[in-house]
């Protein structure tokens, strides 16, 4: 077991019933042309979370903890994507239109593919979402309960949709869960700071926060 020095009070978890869930790391999100573009965002924001992100994939992957990549795509023919979803926004380029990267959020197209720099290793599993949550409508619950996972570290963007939505989801479903905080980013800094504390809140009622250098202590401490 390690233990990590985190937010409100110790997390302790063996790698071998952990997994990584690495959110929507993806060029819709992060880079120009993308849907975090056509909705107004400064998509710059974002790339602060690629390194931190990267190193903790490579400490998962040397301590053995099971790797899940998530991206938040549909269908071509979009019959997994609401109507609701498909209007929201008022934006000039919406999910399925046409833009630099390919079709917006449209799996299969260049923009939906995660940015290289956190590009899944042979082995590694990729869970394709439809919506925010990454258990809503996947085969990741069933993925976990069979790998015999208790505990999950989240990281990704952004950080108060589709991974706090992912997180919600997990506690709900018992999973101890932990966000790795510099590991994670939003287009409103505000936004994510909110998150980290309602995560936190009233004993981890979500879960925990700490930061990459605290996980990283624990495990080098071990």
């Amino acid at each position: 077991m390690f233990t990590v020095k985190a937010r409100p009070y110790d997390y302790a978890f063996d790698p071998q019933r952990t997994a990584l869930l690495m959110i929507d790391m993806q060029r819709d999100f992060i880079e120009e042309g993308g849907f975090g573009a056509a909705l107004g965002n400064d998509v710059l924001l974002l790339r602060a979370a690629v390194p931190p992100a990267r190193m903790l994939l490579s400490l998962c992957r040397e301590l053995g903890v099971t790797i899940v990549h998530t991206k938040e795509a549909h269908r071509p023919d979009l019959s997994d994507c609401p109507p609701s979803k498909l209007l929201r926004g008022g934006t000039a380029l919406k999910i399925g239109d046409s833009g630099p990267m390919g079709r917006i959020l449209v799996d299969g197209e260049e923009g939906s593919d995660f940015i290289p720099e956190l590009a899944p290793l042979r082995g590694e599993t990729v869970i394709v979402k439809p919506g925010k949550g990454a258990f809503y409508a996947t085969g990741l619950q069933a993925l976990l309960h069979n790998a015999g996972i208790t505990h999950l570290l989240f990281a990704g963007v952004t950080t108060e949709v589709c991974v706090q939505t992912s997180m919600r989801e997990a506690n709900d479903r018992g999973y101890e869960c932990l966000l790795v905080a510099d590991a994670t980013e939003s287009y409103f800094p505000e936004y994510k700071k909110a998150t980290l504390d309602m995560i936190a809140a009233q004993g981890g009622i979500v879960g925990w926060t700490a930061s990459l250098r605290q996980l990283s202590d624990a495990c080098a401490a071990r």
